[in-house]
């Protein structure tokens, strides 16, 4: 039976909140109808798309739109779209999960991610009925395909830096539109494309513009270091005649959709690169297996199953954290459903919500996904770097997501600038816990013991939610204005921050696995414990980098000691609960949770 969580989840309140069970939903959760898309999604890639990855990488003509059209068949472009638009209806949890699985495929993930996310839910929540009509049908099946064009030659993080004009025709029939976009995915077949112009010079605004439309034309296809067979060209705008009914949301508003879009993006990148670390890590495992030196299998060394073990927890924990965000955000919009809000307001309001968490799951997903197929070239040996070895398109594909969707620098810096905000707008009360932590520094340390199951691991999460609020509330208050030229600062809180997220999770599900008595309890067990042994000393390292550039003196070395407090553990034998995990997955094969 499906678990269900408590609807009253606040975002980016995991730093002040108690950790809690019931509030984690996970993989194990999964209803039977998700488990038998998953599968669905599974035997598409593995019948059509994964034979066909030389062809793609090659571009052959017509194949990405053949496969999009066969994935349309089926349901999945259009599988969260609305029913009366077309769509399936399914939840945000499904369509998080048909993500990850096709997230394997390599270009055609990135085509359909394109396609089914940025290149369609632009007009779905901030078309007009009429624009929905017209288009949100067609894109659902594939018949048409979708692209977003947003990045210019001169402005890629600041969105709002663009340059493109629209102008307002004598006749008041259309917006003439004049500039120039770049590396936009599926321009080589998109039939719809969401743009971006100041009309005037000044307004910020989106447009649905048609491929046909005078005055739009392409750029040759760009060459690149991976995801190859992804359509990436440039378009221009010469006097192009957009109809004025083609103007997308409000005018001057079109950073409301730009932004809003790509809180759901963060979250949908990172469960694709979910999804090709999975299938790195079986073709990695594989190859393990078999490739033998000094006569016999190179899995039997200490050194690789250190890394399969590593894969393995980087994965598990990824995982975690994207399932319970993914719920989180299902909950919030349902929620805001039932209080009577319609249209972009569900979807759109409960991912604004879950904003900092949707920034960090970006991160962490893309950087889990480099270090799977690092290693895993690193495991193939020489072989790795041959493109004969389907590790090398992964390792090369995977690069490009720590820039796509806002880069990780970026992504780091929003997760903090948006706590600090809604503290100070009082949505969410850092402050009186941060208060709470520097009492507690000068107080003698409580050294009792809690024999409650699992009380030291959550006694651990805990402490590392301390160190973080420790260091931001005093950051903030010696800094105060300043700190946002502190991006050095900003980061080292983020990535304590990430990590404690990522340790919470990992935690919850590995306890409500042992609960219920699962097979694979103690495998997950010990990957959240090597993971939180790990990011406690990456957490010290984060926070003494962060005190050592705001703090001195007394001030310094109390914090030091408080950090220190804050981020000890317990001894734990690593190198024996990683050889237990990569027994049980050369034992497997696979990712097998």
């Amino acid at each position: 039976m499906e678990t269900q969580t408590g609807t009253a989840v606040q975002g980016g309140s995991f730093l002040i909140r108690p950790s809690d069970t019931t509030q984690c939903f996970t993989p194990e959760d999964f209803k039977e109808e998700q488990q038998m898309i998953a599968k669905m999604c599974d035997d598409f890639l593995e019948k059509e798309v994964i034979p066909k990855l030389n062809e793609l990488d090659d571009k052959e003509p017509g194949l990405m739109q053949s496969l999009l059209d066969k994935a349309g068949a089926l349901g999945l472009l259009g599988a969260a779209f609305p029913q009366e638009y077309g769509g399936l209806g399914e939840d945000f949890v499904t369509a998080t999960l048909i993500n990850e699985r096709l997230g394997a495929g390599h270009s055609f993930a990135v085509a359909m991610a394109a396609h089914n996310g940025i290149g369609s839910l632009p007009i779905l929540y901030f078309g007009t009925e009429a624009q929905k009509q017209k288009y949100i049908p067609k894109l659902a099946t594939g018949e048409m395909k979708g692209a977003y064009a947003l990045t210019e030659p001169g402005s890629g993080s600041d969105a709002l830096g663009a340059k493109t004009s629209a102008k307002l025709s004598d006749d008041g029939k259309h917006y003439i539109l004049n500039g120039q976009k770049i590396w936009i995915t599926n321009a080589g077949f998109a039939d719809v494309f969401t743009v971006f112009a100041k009309i005037d010079g000044d307004k910020f605004t989106g447009f649905i513009v048609d491929r046909d439309t005078p005055g739009l034309s392409f750029g040759e296809e760009e060459h690149k270091m991976g995801i190859k067979g992804s359509s990436t060209r440039p378009l221009f705008f010469e006097n192009c005649m957009v109809p004025v009914e083609n103007l997308l949301g409000e005018i001057g508003r079109g950073h409301i959709i730009a932004f809003n879009i790509l809180n759901i993006g963060r979250l949908k990148l990172c469960a694709a690169a979910l999804g090709g670390s999975k299938r790195a890590l079986a073709v990695t495992t594989q190859y393990a297996k078999t490739r033998e030196q000094f006569k016999v299998p190179i899995a039997s060394f200490g050194a690789i199953q250190s890394k399969l073990a590593e894969m393995f927890i980087r994965i598990y924990t990824t995982e975690s954290a994207l399932y319970c965000t993914a719920r989180w955000i299902d909950e919030k919009e349902k929620a805001l459903g039932a209080e009577g809000k319609r249209g972009n307001e569900t979807l759109l309001g409960a991912a604004e919500e879950f904003a900092i968490e949707c920034a960090m799951l970006k991160v962490l997903g893309s950087e889990a996904l480099d270090y799977v197929v690092d290693e895993g070239v690193q495991v193939h040996g020489g072989n790795g770097y041959m493109d004969d070895y389907d590790i090398s398109r992964s390792y090369r594909d995977s690069r490009i997501n720590r820039i796509f969707e806002g880069t990780n620098e970026i992504n780091r810096l929003l997760a903090l600038d948006m706590y600090l905000k809604r503290a100070l707008k009082g949505r969410i009360n850092l402050l009186t816990p941060a208060m709470a932590i520097q009492k507690e520094l000068t107080s003698i340390p409580d050294f009792g013991t809690d024999d409650a199951p699992f009380a030291e691991e959550m006694k651990l999460i805990a402490n590392f939610k301390k160190a973080i609020l420790m260091c931001a509330g005093a950051a903030v208050q010696k800094l105060t204005t300043k700190i946002e030229g502190e991006q050095e600062v900003l980061m080292y809180l983020a990535d304590m921050a990430i990590d404690t997220f990522q340790a919470e999770c990992a935690l919850l599900r590995a306890i409500k696995m042992q609960e219920s008595g699962h097979e694979h309890a103690a495998t997950t067990m010990d990957a959240a414990h090597v993971f939180i042994a790990d990011a406690a000393d990456r957490i010290n390292h984060s926070g003494k980098n962060a005190i050592y550039a705001f703090a001195e003196g007394d001030e310094q070395r109390m914090m030091l000691i408080g950090l220190k407090r804050f981020t000890k553990t317990n001894a734990f034998n690593t190198k024996e609960a990683r050889r237990r995990i990569a027994a049980k997955l050369l034992e497997k094969g696979t990712y097998f949770l």
